[in-house]
């Protein structure tokens, strides 16, 4: 199976062995905070859940993160909603106890990347990450990158990205133990357990973490012909666990391994034009990673990391007397050298391969898909710094044959990234990037509906902004603005009645303002902040292959053009106060625009306290969602739920 790349991968291999041999590391303490459940940390530059090629090798890209308080607030939730109520970004939700994804700028869920800790997570078949089951307990860093990156983080790259980073850990030689126990209830039959420990001694780090949830989900809503019912067939049972070992080898390096595991048993209920729903789906992954890294050594890092994932869905209607169960795999592995090049420059060589393939009743045999790269960049500070200008390029080899040399695609993605510091509190940025995705497996041979004649989508990114941020008196102001146009050749959308199948639009134009803006006042023990998110999208169809396409110069369906959040709140010594405000503007649902959703805005309280009792720390949240009772879909005929509560707390003992 991997004999077409076998050379590369062995080269690779004695790549990595050899550096192991040859570079050391060094780390550095942890961060401690009094009234701050603990968490295991490291300073330094790390590549176990930092994306370095980003911050290094991408200076005019738009980067966002998830403040440590955001976190913690939204700890016994999903990623889904944490985006959906702190970032301008589209969250297409199916309802409460359904699938999530995401679209940046515009774009397709499939057009848009999660990495985990550098590792592509996306389902192998479908191309997107369903991120109402990625639970924010797990993750120590959520990030958010804007614009297509295809040379750094792969094909696919065509919107954004988001950036999971879990357990950082820090080597000071003194054992330590955490462990805390967290819990939450709510509206709806919510239920959620948690724990997580971390043990050090000397060169040893462990962590494990475990969630159980349930769910009734029998919400009540309005149906088309206007009765109250409630939402049936909608239980949600889940559970997910988590191991983290790393190791500190003197002369070697930090050496990482995981283990990931979830399951969902979920229940679909009936859409707004079904009477009754028998349907359910289970959805089971199991993710491997080992990744090792160095610091620098004689100015040269080295870096290595492999995963393996398997995910399984498996989908039943006992209307229909219908089961099907489609299973997919992925290797991914990467090893990558960084060496600092005089005084202000970097040097960064990657090579990354994954291979993807699926099996099930949903398709004929094992269909599989391969790529593998050399990619680079350098980047260099000139004038005091005040100038950071990064080039890079990557040269991908695709092929969905079996590694059949002769029939395989071969890309070049260049790009090209800058910002400027104008003033202490000025600076601007431009960023140009090539990018193109090839299309997923259930694009090509989903059965039935995949069409094997899908050509792959490329294009190209280009967006530029500023950035203004300054300190006055008590006042901390920030400003972002970032506007971005993307020309999209063969986008790729499903279309069809009783069986849907993908086609090539011609060429897709997007374009739009982003702006993220905060404000923060401090007295005393008082902190007040103000943040405001926008985000105004058009992406529309420039050309189609199909003659006297309705679709021209009309907006893609589900790309929202306004999109927003207004965050006000307060801390006060231990106290955490926040209302969270948002939009959501219109959807068209089919491409010539004849049938949209009406835009809705939600509003949704937070409040939370810390407190410590002797060497026990304790963590009370609690939020109110919808508290305007609003009722919207965000996907056609799928309701989501009016007002609803939830109370969480986590006790920690060091």
């Amino acid at each position: 199976m991997f004999a077409r790349y076998s050379t590369t991968f062995c080269c690779s291999v004695l790549l990595l062995c050899t550096a192991v041999g040859t570079y050391g590391q060094s780390n550095t303490d942890s961060l401690k905070d009094k009234h701050t459940l603990k968490e295991a940390t490291v300073n330094g530059e790390q590549m176990n859940n930092k994306d370095l090629k980003i911050k290094n090798f991408s200076p005019g890209q738009k980067l966002t993160s998830i403040d440590t308080v955001t976190l913690q607030q939204y700890r016994m939730q999903s990623i889904g909603n944490l985006l959906t109520q702190q970032v301008p970004v589209f969250v297409k939700s199916y309802g409460f106890n359904g699938l999530a994804t995401l679209s940046f700028r515009g774009a397709s869920a499939a057009q848009s990347q999660v990495l985990w800790n550098g590792v592509p997570i996306q389902n192998a078949a479908l191309g997107i990450a369903d991120v109402s089951t990625l639970p924010v307990m797990f993750m120590n860093k959520v990030d958010i990158i804007y614009g297509g990156s295809s040379a750094l983080t792969g094909s696919g790259n065509v919107g954004g990205a988001l950036l999971l980073g879990d357990e950082q850990f820090s080597y000071s030689g003194k054992p330590y133990q955490t462990l805390s126990l967290s819990g939450s209830a709510g509206s709806f039959g919510q239920l959620a357990i948690g724990g997580d420990m971390v043990a050090a001694w000397k060169k040893w780090n462990v962590s494990a973490k475990v969630l159980l949830q349930s769910a009734n989900n029998n919400f009540g809503y309005t149906d088309e012909n206007g009765h109250k019912v409630n939402s049936s067939n909608s239980r949600l049972n889940g559970s997910a666990a988590m191991l983290r070992v790393s190791h500190l080898v003197k002369k070697v390096g930090n050496i990482n391994l995981a283990v990931w595991l979830q399951q969902y048993n979920r229940e679909i209920p009936p859409a707004l034009f079904e009477r009754n729903s028998y349907k359910k789906q289970v959805d089971g992954s199991i993710k491997l990673m080992a990744n090792w890294a160095t610091t620098f050594a004689n100015r040269n890092r080295w870096y290595a990391r492999t995963s393996f994932i398997r995910d399984n869905i498996d989908y039943s209607d006992q209307a229909l007397l219908l089961n099907s169960n489609a299973v997919t795999y992925q290797y991914f592995h990467e090893v990558g050298w960084e060496r600092l090049s005089g005084k202000h420059g970097r040097l960064l060589l990657f090579t990354p391969l994954q291979i993807s393939w699926l099996t099930g009743a949903q398709t004929t045999g094992t269909k599989q898909q391969n790529k593998i790269a050399l990619a680079g960049a350098y980047d260099i500070k000139l004038l005091d710094n005040k100038l950071n200008a990064a080039v890079n390029v990557r040269v991908e080899s695709v092929d969905s044959t079996g590694f059949t040399l002769g029939k395989a695609q071969r890309f070049l993605l260049p790009g090209v990234s800058a910002s400027y510091k104008l003033t202490q509190w000025l600076s601007i940025r431009a960023n140009v990037q090539r990018t193109y995705r090839l299309p997923t497996l259930n694009e090509l041979y989903y059965y039935p509906g995949g069409n094997a004649a899908l050509k792959p989508e490329y294009g190209w990114n280009e967006d530029a902004g500023y950035t203004a941020a300054f300190t006055y008196k008590h006042f901390k102001v920030y400003h972002d603005l970032s506007v971005f146009n993307r020309n999209i050749h063969d986008w790729i959308i499903w279309l069809g009645g009783a069986i849907w199948t993908p086609h090539n639009i011609a060429e897709v134009h997007s374009r739009g303002v982003e702006t993220e803006n905060r404000v923060e006042y401090t007295t005393g023990k008082w902190k007040l902040l103000l943040k405001v998110n926008t985000a105004y999208v058009i992406s529309t169809t420039v050309s189609s292959y199909i003659y006297n396409d309705g679709s021209v110069g009309k907006q893609i369906p589900y790309a929202p053009r306004y999109n927003g959040q207004l965050n006000i709140g307060f801390t006060y010594k231990q106290l955490y106060f926040n209302y969270n405000h948002t939009y959501t503007g219109y959807r068209f649902t089919v491409a010539d625009e004849s049938v949209y959703l009406p835009p809705f805005q939600t509003g949704n309280v937070q409040l939370m306290y810390n407190t410590a009792i002797r060497r026990h720390q304790i963590q009370l949240t609690t939020q109110c969602n919808n508290i305007w009772n609003e009722r919207y879909n965000v996907v056609f005929s799928r309701p989501m739920p009016s007002v609803n509560f939830l109370a969480g707390f986590r006790v920690g003992v060091l």
